[in-house]
């Protein structure tokens, strides 16, 4: 199997992706940023509880922008895989799953620490620069509040009930549009198709 078309399909991919991630967070439209309030010790500790207060997600930034480039490849991997012998695959499917475990577990702490370590220099620059002082004071009483830690503490529910109804309702347009997908990657890699199952003879 030539292994060139996915590498190059995988590479496509990762800076599709990080292309796209910087694009949507870019407004063509932006407004110029307002001028810089003055600044003094008292912002300068209310910055920094407010990043200590917004570190778990931080931490979650830093491992979710590592999914995506990991799905892409993983799904160009798979189609590579139907085209290994069968008596080959699992001990295949075992290699490249240490693989990705390897780098999500040498990558994602990298990202966690650089993500904490560059916040202040970004998200507490901007923070110092465009609020006031009681304006830092009101944020920091919001994340402490109750209401905001029970709002907080909710999310992953909320998201549950979200997600479990967005599959179902969208299940069956995604799989067709998966496999029409999934059909144009193999033709663009060259790669044959696997047969398709022989169906099971009706009992009788």
């Amino acid at each position: 199997m030539n292994s060139q078309p996915l590498k190059t399909l995988a590479a496509a991919a990762l800076l599709a992706a990080s292309a796209q991630n910087v694009h949507a967070q870019a407004s063509p439209a932006a407004q110029p940023a307002p001028a810089a309030a003055s600044s003094s010790p008292a912002k300068k500790e209310l910055v920094a509880k407010l990043l200590q207060l917004q570190q778990p997600g931080f931490e979650t930034l830093g491992r979710s922008l590592l999914q995506r480039p990991i799905a892409q490849l993983s799904q160009g991997v798979g189609q590579a895989l139907q085209q290994v012998p069968p008596e080959k695959r699992e001990a295949a499917i075992k290699a490249i799953d240490a693989d990705i475990k390897k780098f999500v577990d040498e990558t994602g702490p990298l990202m966690r620490d650089r993500a904490i370590k560059l916040a202040p220099s970004t998200i507490g620059a901007m923070l110092e620069e465009r609020f006031t002082e009681d304006e830092l004071k009101q944020l920091v009483a919001w994340f402490e509040s109750p209401v905001n830690k029970k709002y907080n503490q909710m999310g992953a529910e909320m998201q549950k009930a979200l997600t479990e109804k967005l599959v179902a309702e969208t299940r069956s347009t995604v799989e067709a549009r998966l496999k029409t997908l999934e059909q144009n990657m193999v033709k663009q890699l060259g790669i044959t198709p696997p047969p398709a199952p022989a169906a099971s003879p009706a009992k009788k």
